[in-house]
């Protein structure tokens, strides 16, 4: 970072700062010894001036001191680091030490000339001090880093272990037991790559890191489902494919992550962008305005070349079969226009050089601003073409029609109506493959571009594994767990189309000039009523000690939303009321747990305080459909389920009032996180205890009905509370579509009989 406060100070570690964390833990220290070499030699300095210095030495070397001791700590429990940290911390505890001596003014060297008393007579060993004293801190910090790099080493390890003997198991009994301990390993890699990622001071890393992180989490879930398809019906070719590519993908995300992590690439080969049109437009308006400064600098056929480069790169516009005419015709006179006006500018630029001009002469400026305003237009209409058509498609495919035929084809076992639907889904994969390119090309920035890529071989690679979870189906259609297994393909189908709608926002505010980065834009259900007392209240991101003071809480949380979703499981009935809202609960419980952990799509304050209202409203909901459930119950179930009823509705009107309330300040809004989690929480609880309850009472009324023989079905005796099937506020609001690994490892005992 050019302007970061560690350059301001300069001193040759001969060590690259790759996180925001070392580098937020030098700030200070830099600042303070900056502080004690800039300081104004003056001949004089009154005592004060003397004793300000004195305690900014004595701070740094107290600090210092500190600092060494936990640096020790760690080498002595790393062994491999011990002589590397051992002499980096003695090298910072001497140079804390020498900078204390400079400042101490009882020790300060007298001058011969008056007798005057200077706290810097030696300057030069203030300033040796100094720079010895950043380089040894620097070392340990990035010493102690590897520490982490090491840990996530480690786990990725366990994990492809453990990968490797999930693919060799053949019995249910032994892939419960090993999933168990893997899915454990997932959890807490899961973990340490989410730290790194947010640590990461480079953002294209951290927009890889987001990418291969996303691949894993969806990948768990596709293999444990593939995995059970598998060994279920061994002997179906089309569980098999489907199942490997899942392996494949997981282990080449893996191998994603550990590039970040260490910098290291196979072969010794370089991560590098394919070039999109933004870059090259970029490029060439630089050269073409960087000739105001100098004109002898670049040969004439080099800009001709570079827009050359674009024109031929909006071929993947002009090409496409998905393109209207009107639209080609447009970008293709765009590219005339930019080729003529350059063509214009070098006959300018050529004309000043033969007359020996020092800068761009009247005629050349103007073709200078004539080729920026033509190259600037034909970004403009590529970025209309790309948005509108990512935009038609979306809407097109809003209500996944292939995805829904696939399911009903296949749990009749009609493999030909399978087989012609699967050719619909692999027409509508190549259109959005095509689109994410041409997305890629407007993106406006690289971590965009990385996200482009990365939806593109999502869509690419997801496709087929759906029409091989469909063929398993169709071959074995009263499978639960085929369907099951297509069920999870087609939720991250339909996640990754949901992260796409994103994007085209993301990119069109780089666009207009909103953002120069990626937005926290967050899907979320906002009505006026939702915002109307939040309207004041600013967003802000919590930092990393607030971040870790919740985290506690928020894994609180995630293990009461995994219990809720085993008491959910466990009822016949799924589409009952109560089943519905509590899994609506749960769902934006795990949102908020995701908050936590500085993950998902709440990245503020304000759109965490926004899905805590929308829960209250959706726990007020549940109330209401617990009263009319009551009075089909005999008086003692009565009184339990109205007593648990009341108190859920008492802790969601809190949360409800909570949220509602403004607040100012940093620590005010902090409280206000702490206590709507809190309230989460105990709202969960009840639920948890109530769902039980009821299901054991519907099972109860169920069998009595049926011994006496009643056609009336226990749910048509219900006056049931209409609820519209909003999908932000079912098991999508997280962001994700397929239900989380942690969710899913309570259910494995239940394997077997599935």
């Amino acid at each position: 970072m050019a302007s970061s406060p560690c350059s301001s100070v300069n001193f040759d570690s001969g060590l690259e700062i790759k996180t925001r964390s070392v580098e937020q833990t030098l700030i200070p220290l830099v600042s303070q010894i900056t502080t004690l070499i800039n300081h104004k030699d003056k001949p004089k300095k009154s005592e004060r001036t003397q004793q300000a210095i004195q305690r900014v030495g004595q701070a740094v070397s107290v600090a210092v001191g500190r600092f060494v001791a936990v640096g020790e700590a760690i080498a002595v429990e790393n062994e491999e680091l011990k002589e590397e940290m051992g002499m980096a911390c003695f090298e910072a505890r001497r140079a804390g030490d020498a900078i204390a001596q400079l400042t101490d003014v009882g020790t300060a060297v007298t001058p011969p000339v008056d007798g005057r008393t200077t706290v810097f007579s030696d300057r030069t060993g203030m300033v040796k001090a100094a720079r010895m004293l950043l380089s040894s801190v620097t070392k340990v910090l990035v010493l102690a880093d590897r520490i982490v790099i090491k840990q996530i080493i480690t786990s990725r390890n366990k994990v492809l272990v453990t990968l490797e003997q999930l693919e060799r198991v053949s019995t249910f009994q032994e892939f419960v037991q090993i999933f168990s301990q893997f899915g454990n390993q997932m959890v807490e890699f899961a973990h340490l790559t989410g730290d790194r990622q947010n640590d990461l001071k480079d953002e294209n890393k951290k927009a890889r890191m987001a990418a291969a992180r996303a691949v894993l989490e969806k990948c768990t879930m596709m293999l444990l489902t593939a995995s059970k398809t598998c060994l279920r019906h061994p002997d179906c070719e089309s569980a098999r494919i489907n199942k490997d590519a899942v392996f494949h993908r997981m282990r080449f995300a893996l191998e994603q992550v550990m590039e970040i992590v260490t910098d290291a690439r196979p072969c010794g080969e370089t991560k590098v962008l394919p070039l999109s049109i933004y870059t090259g437009i970029k490029d060439f308006k630089s050269n073409v305005e960087g000739l105001r400064e100098g004109l002898y600098l670049l040969p004439h056929q080099a800009l001709s070349g570079q827009l050359e480069a674009v024109v031929e790169r909006t071929e993947d516009f002009t090409d496409s079969a998905y393109t209207s005419h009107e639209h080609r015709e447009g970008i293709l006179q765009l590219c005339q226009l930019a080729r003529q006006d350059t063509d214009q500018l070098i006959t300018d630029w050529m004309e000043a050089q033969s007359l020996n001009a020092k800068e761009a002469t009247e005629e050349m400026e103007l073709s200078i601003l004539k080729t920026c305003q033509s190259v600037y237009e034909l970004r403009r209409e590529l970025h209309k073409v790309a948005v509108g058509r990512a935009a038609d498609l979306l809407k097109l495919h809003a209500e996944h029609l292939p995805l829904r035929a696939l399911k009903a084809s296949g749990g009749e076992g009609n493999l030909e109506a399978v087989a012609e639907y699967a050719r619909t889904l692999g027409e509508q994969k190549e259109q959005l493959v095509e689109t994410c390119r041409l997305l890629c090309h407007v993106s406006g920035t690289e971590p965009l571009e990385i996200t482009c890529i990365h939806a593109e071989e999502t869509f690419h690679v997801i496709g087929p594994q759906i029409i091989s979870a469909a063929q398993t189906l169709a071959l074995h259609p009263s499978s639960k767990i085929a369907k099951e297994n297509l069920d999870v393909f087609c939720e991250a189908w339909e996640s990754q189309l949901c992260d796409m709608a994103v994007l085209l926002r993301e990119i069109n505010d780089v666009f207009e000039g909103r953002r120069g980065d990626k937005r926290a834009y967050v899907s979320l259900p906002r009505p006026g009523k939702h915002s109307a007392n939040l309207k004041t209240v600013k967003a802000v991101k919590l930092d990393a000690e607030e971040q870790s003071t919740i985290a506690k809480l928020g894994l609180e949380l995630r293990l009461l939303t995994s219990d809720m979703d085993t008491e959910v499981e466990k009822w016949e009935d799924q589409e009952h009321d109560i089943v519905r809202q509590g899994q609506s609960l749960s769902s934006m419980a795990y949102s908020m747990y995701l908050f936590t952990r500085g993950e998902g799509l709440l990245k503020t304050t304000t759109d965490l305080f926004h899905q805590a209202e929308v829960l209250s409203e959706e726990g007020l909901q549940l109330c209401s459909s617990l009263h009319t459930f009551s009075t089909q119950l005999m008086d003692e179930q009565k009184v339990v389920v109205l007593s648990e009823m009341e108190k859920l509705m008492g802790l969601c009107q809190q949360l409800q009032m909570g949220v509602r309330t403004p607040v100012q300040g940093k620590t005010a809004t902090f409280q206000k996180v702490d206590s709507s989690i809190q309230n989460t929480r105990a709202i969960i609880t009840v639920v948890i205890y109530l769902l039980p309850v009821c299901n054991k009472i519907v099972r109860k009324h169920k069998s009595e009905r049926s011994s006496l023989g009643s056609p009336q079905s226990w749910r048509d005796r219900q006056s049931s509370t209409a609820v519209k099937d909003d999908v932000l506020n079912g098991k999508n609001s997280n962001g994700f579509g397929v239900k989380s690994l942690e969710q899913h490892m309570a259910n494995l005992t239940f394997l077997e009989s599935k």
